[in-house]
């Protein structure tokens, strides 16, 4: 089942993340079971991603595998996974 990953990153800044969707996006857009990618500032502070995957474990597989030996130390996104029962774009 298809499922969105929410990801509220504290101390991520515009910077960073800029840094690393640059870096990330081509490996990203190829991934096995990816669907979209969205993210911008968050109304908490920091940073808010939004990922659709095919399934949990592909999204925490690629996160494992990619973004976090990229991550540095002080960053901690916290991510949360829901299940998709519709979706579809423009």
């Amino acid at each position: 089942m298809a499922v969105v990953m929410i990801a509220e990153v504290a101390n991520l800044t515009e910077e960073i993340y800029g840094a690393l969707i640059a870096q990330l996006t081509p490996a990203l857009r190829s991934a096995e079971g990816f669907i979209a990618h969205a993210g911008g500032p968050s109304p908490e502070g920091g940073w808010r991603v939004v990922e659709m995957w095919e399934s949990e474990e592909i999204a925490q597989a690629w996160f494992n595998e990619n973004v976090k030996p990229n991550l540095p130390p002080e960053i901690n996104p916290d991510r949360t996974f829901h299940a998709v029962h519709a979706a579809f774009a423009k």
